[in-house]
Order: C-alpha cells, then structure tokens, then sequence
C-alpha cells in the first residue's frame, strides 16, 4: 500500500499552485503524472535508487520532470516523504520519517 504522508501532499499541493500561476493545465498534468509515478511502488518498491543524501536502502527517489519523489520502504506501506525539485539542498531534516520499524 502506497501513503502519502502530510508533507508529501503539502509539496505535490505547492507545487500544483506554483505551476498553476502559468497554466492550470500543466499545474493538473504534472501532478497527475508524479500520482502515477509512483503507482508501480506496491509491485516493485526497490524501482528508486537509493537517495544520496541519506544513503539509507530504504529511502528511496524517482526521478520525474524537475522533481524527487521520495519514498520510504517499510514493512507495512511505502511511505511518499516529499516531493522536492532537484536544484533544492536535501537535509535530511527536511524528510519526515513518519514509520520506523
């Protein structure tokens, strides 16, 4: 089962707003298309590569337009943490890791 966490919809949200400012139709395409990114996670959860920053084998990104998908893999869901653009510093910090084994 794949979860969205608060801030991973609070991202996929600003996102569609910033966007929105120069076209609706992009800002509604894009979202959509990052929603179904990660729809293949419950099959296939080890598909992202492992996020640098964090260097953590269950923390995982997909790569979409100019944008991180982030994810954690834990025993019970995949767990979307952030949506972030790529020219953004990652700290971990800035990841909420909402379900620890």
């Amino acid at each position: 089962m794949v979860i969205w966490t608060e801030p991973a919809k609070a991202d996929l949200r600003a996102i569609h707003d910033f966007i929105a400012h120069d076209s609706r139709y992009y800002a509604k395409k894009v979202v959509q298309d990052i929603r179904e990114e990660i729809e293949g996670l419950d099959e296939f959860p080890k598909i992202g590569r492992i996020v640098p920053e964090l260097n953590d084998d269950n923390v995982r990104e997909l790569p979409l337009y100019s944008y991180r998908i982030i994810y954690e893999i834990s025993n019970q869901a995949i767990l979307i943490l952030a949506v972030v653009h790529q020219r953004r510093k990652l700290i971990s910090d800035d990841i909420l890791r909402e379900a620890k084994d």
